[in-house]
């Protein structure tokens, strides 16, 4: 990763199945699937794969209020800061999170992992989240590639305030010197 950057998001739980008509991956690739979210497959041809997993999940997809939005980007933002990670941008919307950092030992997940929890048990102690959990398993960390890359993160990340993400950026700057 260029400087130790990363761009990662995730989804709640339910939000993204196998499947899915948007497009989908095959956790390490091990399974070839056309088309992605960019391009997606032609109509119908996953719809059996989607059917079976939705019928396997154990409750409703989990979607987030505008209020369960901003707590999960208050706690994310004050568990990454708590923790000594640098923090460029962050977003959260009713099904998903972006955020973009720079993890120093190259761990990603650990940090972001936490931040999840911490999030979770936050909305559960305030009645703002279903029993049984908010985010989906895992999460997609990619690194960021050069500065270009990162400013382009950076914009596309709060760009997401237009459809009603709570947003978060530092305040010093516009855009990060840094990134």
């Amino acid at each position: 990763a260029w400087d130790d950057w990363h761009h990662c998001n995730g989804n709640t739980y339910g939000t993204w199945l196998r499947g899915d008509p948007r497009g989908w991956r095959a956790r390490h690739h091990r399974e070839h699937v056309v088309g992605d979210y960019k391009n997606p497959p032609p109509k119908g041809m996953y719809d059996e794969l989607h059917r079976r997993s939705k019928a396997l999940m154990q409750r409703a997809p989990v979607r987030l209020s505008s209020e369960a939005r901003i707590v999960v980007r208050d706690v994310m933002v004050e568990s990454l800061l708590r923790d000594g990670i640098e923090l460029a941008a962050l977003c959260v919307d009713d099904h998903h999170f972006h955020i973009l950092a720079r993890f120093p030992d190259r761990d990603p997940r650990r940090w972001i992992g936490m931040a999840k929890r911490r999030s979770a048990r936050e909305l559960s102690k305030r009645g703002l989240a279903p029993l049984g959990g908010v985010w989906a398993k895992r999460f997609r960390a990619l690194p960021i590639n050069d500065r270009d890359h990162a400013r382009n993160t950076f914009r596309y990340i709060l760009g997401h305030a237009r459809t009603g993400a709570a947003v978060w950026r530092p305040r010093r700057t516009a855009q990060p010197d840094a990134v």
